[in-house]
């Protein structure tokens, strides 16, 4: 599956990749290297990209992306891309190198979060505090009120909890191509164990750089890391004929479990319901347009939605844009353009005619479904004026093999976080990558001594 939007009445596409379906997009970026969000991008690839410098580095060296394509931006500083599009890269606290995108032009401000983790700490972030924002796209994975998530740190002990349940038992975790390394890191120092790896995912923990506790050398630790798909009923009897062993699924979403030993552990690199609410509630955007398809999320944030938009500067549309605008209009045939009027009177702004203000109805060969798109205006979404539309089909790499109605238990509510040594993995993956190249695994074991000296003097 596929999770990519084309923003209406902008030049921006983000995490799509399908050329033939793109329309008047002109400037690509890409959020983090999960494989959902890179359908269609292979070494044949021929036009600018834009994403994070370590997701620059992944794409290289796993997709063979030409490095000419690439152009990574640093996270946090404003880069403005021909004379059109002013854009701030955002730490998404998702996965290693994944990003939020803050867009600025003639078309307002929108802030789209890609696959994200809320953290309060986001609210200290300078590119978005007392900022305006017309359009928020949101990751909504699990904007479910009756699905309530712990921290990842909090799911971290409760992993720890099961590992020390079964002294006797080897561990597997099952884990994506990418994700989750903090939490395999934190499970190796709480129990002072190699995490054994396949030798190309130790390639790209040197990538990443992480603290030196992975090795390929079987039976050279205890614990595991798998990919997420041999976290199977088979998998774990042949396992425990050879070694009593567990299963650890660290995953935020409902899932069948088929084997006893299997442990489903609440520990999810997307936003809680509470989160998601949290984060609206400050923002304040004047829309909010969720990024996975089919979801209803809407509702829920009504109520935190800015009623007044803000009257944008009266700027010329830049020539290209409005070529390119009118170029596809007239490609798209006799299908009229439904003009909306503007629900109220507004200082004269910028308001780009989409061609895709019609749902689309693309001949696709594959007869995967095709991600459609009603429009709304961004200059001027309001409470009452905005008509939400929806922007992507999601199969987020969790589970390619989950049934939907096949769901069982989820976590109970958050408990109180007690105190968990996370700090370390944390500050690894949130450290830029050239204060990372200080500390080397020579460095690593007064790292982990000094470390743990904290946690016992606090």
């Amino acid at each position: 599956a596929m999770s990519g939007t084309v923003i209406p009445g902008t030049p921006i596409a983000v995490d799509f990749w399908s050329l033939r379906r793109v329309g008047g997009a002109r400037l690509f970026f890409l959020s983090h290297l999960h494989s959902d969000h890179t359908v269609g991008l292979s070494s044949t690839w021929s036009r600018p990209l834009y994403c994070s410098p370590l997701t620059a580095r992944l794409l290289h060296h796993r997709l063979r992306v030409p490095t000419h394509w690439i152009r990574p931006l640093e996270v946090g500083q404003s880069h403005v891309l021909g004379e059109e599009v002013t854009v701030t890269l955002l730490d998404s606290n998702h996965c290693p190198g994944s990003v939020m995108f803050l867009f600025e032009g003639t078309f307002g401000t929108i802030l789209y979060t890609g696959d994200f983790r809320y953290t309060s700490s986001m609210q200290g972030e300078p590119a978005l505090r007392g900022r305006h924002i017309d359009c928020l796209y949101l990751d909504n994975t699990h904007c479910h009120p009756h699905r309530p998530l712990p921290s990842r740190q909090h799911a971290t002990r409760q992993a720890a909890h099961v590992i020390r349940m079964h002294p006797q038992h080897q561990v597997v975790i099952g884990v994506y191509s990418l994700g989750k390394e903090t939490l395999l890191v934190d499970l190796a120092l709480e129990f002072s164990t190699w995490v054994v790896v396949s030798p190309w995912r130790m390639e790209q923990m040197r990538l990443l750089e992480l603290p030196d506790v992975f090795t390929t050398v079987e039976g050279a630790g205890w614990i595991r890391a798998v990919d997420v798909a041999e976290i199977r009923w088979d998998t774990l009897v042949s396992w425990n004929m050879l070694h009593p062993t567990i299963a650890i699924l660290p995953t935020g979403r409902p899932v069948k479990v088929t084997h006893p030993n299997i442990h489903l552990i609440p520990y999810s690199d997307h936003s809680s319901f509470s989160e998601l609410c949290e984060f609206v509630k400050w923002l304040k955007p004047c829309s909010v347009i969720p990024i996975v398809k089919g979801g209803t999320c809407q509702v829920y944030f009504q109520k935190y939605l800015s009623s007044a938009p803000q009257a944008l500067p009266d700027l010329k549309i830049p020539k290209p844009m409005q070529e390119s605008v009118q170029r596809q209009s007239k490609r798209k045939g006799p299908e009229p353009l439904l003009k909306r009027a503007v629900q109220q009177s507004v200082p004269q702004g910028v308001v780009f005619e989409s061609p895709e203000k019609y749902i689309e109805k693309s001949e696709e060969p594959t007869g995967g479904k095709v991600h459609q798109q009603n429009h709304c205006e961004l200059a001027f979404c309001s409470k009452e004026g905005c008509t939400f539309h929806l922007g992507k089909e999601k199969g987020e790499e969790e589970l390619s093999g989950e049934q939907p109605g096949a769901a069982i238990a989820v976590s109970k509510a958050p408990l109180s976080d007690e105190h968990f040594p996370t700090g370390l993995a944390e500050q690894y993956l949130l450290t830029p990558l050239n204060v990372l190249k200080q500390f080397s695994s020579q460095k690593f074991h007064e790292l982990v001594e000094d470390f743990f000296g904290r946690e016992e003097a606090s």
